[in-house]
């Protein structure tokens, strides 16, 4: 006859097994039009739309286009959010809310994480990724903003497996004034730049093995 300590025991550990194979649920709220401020003075708008990000009904983010599935169970998608544009000097409440481009965030349909990426020398304004895998193409920007960069690279590494200079910058007040958005083809698999300012680049993966790997870590890979 089994005791009650060992009963007990038993019941915690089969509720917590319970608890932790239970399915997250992700979802998307209804798209909201937004203004998105651009210029310098920030004197031009365009309209974007936006939507929340749930996690078992808890609001996470918010996004904007269209997410892109990795695997089946992983998927990217664009990051919005919502910066103060008040100054020290006027009224706190309520705060003046500006609606701002983010980076990209890595969606976990099984753990319900959300992790925003960290693409090298990508630009919040002009850079557009084209994914393809794991992979993302763009045209990234240095940090003083003064050299057009075509980049590759994908999840989970911490170097682009391409970083090659295009062109000088023009900064724009367009988010398309350094680059097309990039295209991808397969068989074999080769992303096409289009900058603004130079001739197309046309890249090859080293090749087509696609590993997810988590962050921080990195796999070797060769430049073509």
């Amino acid at each position: 006859m089994r005791s009650p300590v060992v009963f007990v025991v038993a019941l915690f550990l089969s509720s917590f097994a319970f608890a932790a194979s239970k399915p997250h649920v992700i979802t998307f709220g209804k798209p909201m039009q937004v203004k998105l401020f651009l210029g310098p003075s920030e004197n031009h708008t365009v309209e974007i739309n936006i939507r929340s990000l749930f996690v078992d009904t808890k609001l996470r983010e918010f996004t904007t286009g269209d997410p892109h599935d990795v695997t089946d169970r992983l998927f990217v998608v664009r990051r919005a959010f919502r910066i103060n544009d008040g100054l020290p000097t006027e009224p706190r409440k309520p705060p003046k809310w500006l609606w701002q481009l983010g980076g990209w965030l890595l969606v976990d349909r099984s753990t319900g994480r959300v992790t925003q990426l960290v693409l090298p020398e990508f630009d919040p304004f002009y850079s557009d990724v084209a994914w393809y895998r794991d992979y993302a193409a763009y045209c990234g920007i240095n940090e003083n903003a003064t050299k057009v960069f075509a980049v590759v690279t994908a999840i989970g590494r911490k170097k682009p497996i391409l970083r090659r200079e295009l062109a000088a910058a023009t900064n724009g007040p367009h988010r398309d004034s350094e680059c097309d958005v990039p295209t991808w083809e397969r068989n074999p698999a080769k992303v096409t730049f289009n900058p603004k300012n130079a001739q197309k680049l046309t890249f090859t993966l080293p090749d087509r093995s696609v590993a997810v790997l988590p962050a921080g870590e990195e796999e070797s890979s060769k430049e073509q």
